[in-house]
């Protein structure tokens, strides 16, 4: 195999940089089938002797492939090939609706050939991310202005891997009003949820290694575990969580590494766990010595005074690593959350967030620490909860009033989305496209599901994060008629007699 490397040509004297030449010859050998899933690359030093190249060149081209999800790190091991190449979208698709959720090939295709596109007046269920007119650019340009003169050069040094201890000190305070005890040391500022997935995913998983997940689930989460290659065994979530028999048989038998949940107003079905399911599966993580991944979603935005507690905040004897971002109140492209991990785990979880890319942005950190310390946050967490109070209400009103009768929905009490459950045979991608033709789009619940054989086909889940207030019931009503025509077809169907 190393006659393949030493194949590779790169040429000093083009303008291109020497790592994106070796970064494009390797995803050339990924994508061709040359290097096939989990194989392990040639060292740092290996690839560099064999090309006669700086190390550098090589690190940064190894980056570069990891961060578009060609290839994976073990820490301490080695650079590998994904087990699932990143899924690409066709030129002409506007991708805003798959942002921040991963489509399936069949949904990609629909996108990339222009079945399902988004323009300007594209009525967007699809995506659970606020748009544009709601961040808080003034404030946050104030805090960002007032940072670089009081820190000057030092904003654009490198920080610490662990995060901007001020800006650690100011989440513990957040922290501290869903009574999470947490202290400065004990937080890991992350470049986004989705990197803390993956951050925790480096450190501990290994080739064939198992995962819990519920099912369906985030689909980011999903792909993070299978690029690490881990084996996912889904357990359908009910309405008050997991069935816990079903888990407890699970963790018996495969004896998993993680459990990944998302336990308040779950993404795609907005379920919340019980506080009896909380307690729960707390006990069977102690008990089969695993350890739960909480990813705190949008558990803030509580608009019928649920007021469920973070499993974080029950945990006794440290078997919860908990995740957060800040991308659903503010600005997502900014890439910012933290993360809490057991103290057993922090050097390892630190040594991986300095191998994924040193430390989160040193001014992003700072900006937003003194965003928070003059009040903006607090101002723009209820500015943001007012708009998607009013907007849940509009959507679940707008639902009761429009869908036939045999199609439901749960109401969640919180959260971004609505999960409806479709009669069973119900053409989602007859509506999809439909909709799509009507400029409406929603996400079709298959989509969220890890294995094919377990997709259930007749979800679709409406969020209304990226849906202004006025356009929200004309949305449903259109989106209902669709639905209804559908149906009255699929009766019809159903009730030729048979000669």
């Amino acid at each position: 195999m190393l006659e393949l490397f030493s194949s590779i040509k790169l040429d000093k004297k083009l303008k291109e940089p020497l790592y994106l030449q070796l970064y494009m010859e390797l995803k050339e050998f990924i994508v061709s089938g040359s290097l096939l899933s989990d194989y392990r690359l040639p060292s740092v030093r290996q690839m560099s002797k064999t090309l006669n190249i700086n190390q550098i060149t090589v690190v940064s081209a190894f980056r570069q492939l990891e961060s578009e999800g060609y290839v994976y790190t073990k820490t301490g091991s080695g650079t590998y090939v994904a087990s699932m190449l990143p899924i690409k979208i066709g030129s002409n698709a506007d991708e805003s609706v798959i942002n921040d959720e991963l489509y399936n090939q069949d949904d990609v295709s629909l996108i990339s050939s222009g079945q399902v596109n988004i323009s300007e007046n594209t009525i967007n269920f699809a995506s659970a991310t606020p748009t544009p007119d709601l961040f808080p650019v003034d404030n946050f340009k104030i805090a960002l202005n007032e940072t670089l003169d009081r820190d000057k050069g030092n904003a654009f040094s490198y920080q610490e891997s662990q995060g901007f201890l001020p800006l650690r000190e100011c989440i513990c305070g957040l922290l501290s009003l869903n009574n999470i005890e947490s202290s400065p040391g004990s937080i890991q500022i992350i470049s986004g949820a989705q990197q803390g997935i993956d951050i925790i995913s480096k450190a501990f998983l290994r080739q064939g290694d198992y995962v819990i997940t519920e099912s369906p689930t985030y689909t980011g989460a999903i792909a993070v575990f299978k690029s690490r290659g881990a084996e996912i065994i889904d357990i359908e979530i009910d309405k008050d969580g997991m069935d816990l028999n079903l888990l407890e048989y699970n963790l018996k038998k495969y004896k998993p590494k993680l459990i990944y949940t998302i336990p308040s107003f779950q993404n795609p079905t907005g379920y919340s766990y019980s506080h009896k399911k909380r307690l729960e599966l707390l006990k069977l993580a102690e008990r089969y010595d695993t350890y739960v991944i909480e990813d705190d979603y949008v558990s803030d935005l509580d608009f019928e005074e649920k007021k469920y507690p973070p499993i974080k905040a029950l945990d006794k004897n440290n078997r919860v690593i908990f995740i957060k971002s800040f991308s659903k109140i503010f600005m997502p492209g900014l890439r910012l959350g933290f993360m809490i991990s057991p103290p057993s785990m922090q050097n390892t979880i630190l040594q991986a967030k300095h191998t994924t890319d040193i430390s989160t942005s040193g001014l992003i950190q700072r900006a937003f620490d003194l965003y928070i310390r003059k009040g903006y946050w607090d101002k723009h967490f209820k500015f943001m909860y007012d708009i998607y109070k009013k907007r849940y209400f509009e959507t679940l009103e707008a639902l009761e009033e429009n869908l036939p009768d045999n199609i439901s929905f749960f109401r969640p009490g919180g959260g971004l989305n609505i999960w409806l459950d479709m009669p069973f045979g119900f053409p989602i991608n007859n509506l999809l496209k439909r909709t799509a033709s009507s400029d409406i789009v929603f996400a079709p619940g298959k989509i969220f599901y890890s294995n094919s054989s377990c997709q259930k086909l007749n979800n679709i889940r409406i969020s209304f994060a990226a849906v202004p207030e006025k356009q929200i019931k004309s949305g449903i009503r259109s989106l209902c008629k669709i639905i209804s025509a559908l149906n009255q077809k699929q009766d019809s169907n159903l009730n030729i007699p048979i000669l």
